[in-house]
């Protein structure tokens, strides 16, 4: 088994993975205080309008991307290797899908609040304002989807590559 510090690089999926765990937590929570509910209510979560933006999208998103499929991700890298007695195709490839997951778990629970909040103020306070505004929230959230995407992608090709090499094959930088 290689030492600790051979898997150092595999922590920043942990730290984000405890991290996001720990916002949706603090969100689930805050969403059923009473005066926080009426206001997501009357703004439409979780069904439709701008309160679904805020629950369940970026509650949920921020809990299962974020928490679960961050750690999946490492847990993965870490244990692939043990299980197959393969070095992983590329470490690079591991810090980019983890940088671009980041990207796009992070940007996306923000344009969700960020949106939701105020999409949100408008339909109780002006509605005609709502479109101009909503008209940003599309490519925004593309983005950061696309983001996701493309970790998703790395890590993926990374997982088969990995099980693709002979064991003796060495990795690539």
């Amino acid at each position: 088994m290689a030492p600790v510090s051979d898997h150092r690089y595999l922590v920043k999926f942990l730290l984000v993975s405890a991290l996001s765990l720990f916002i949706g937590a603090m969100h689930g929570m805050l969403q059923v205080l009473p005066p926080i509910r009426r206001w997501l209510d009357s703004i439409g979560s979780p069904y439709g309008g701008p309160g679904h933006m805020i629950d369940p999208l970026a509650h949920a998103h921020m809990n299962l991307v974020g928490g679960v499929v961050m750690l999946a991700m490492g847990v993965t890298y870490y244990l692939l290797p043990l299980f197959t007695d393969k070095p992983l195709y590329s470490r690079k490839l591991v810090q980019r899908s983890f940088w671009w997951m980041f990207s796009g778990v992070y940007s996306f629970y923000t344009a969700q609040m960020v949106f939701g909040i105020w999409e949100g103020y408008l339909l109780l306070h002006d509605r005609a304002a709502m479109p101009a505004v909503h008209h940003w929230y599309g490519p925004l959230v593309a983005v950061a989807g696309t983001s996701m995407a493309v970790g998703f992608m790395i890590y993926f090709y990374n997982v088969v590559m990995t099980l693709r090499s002979s064991s003796t094959a060495e990795t690539v930088s």
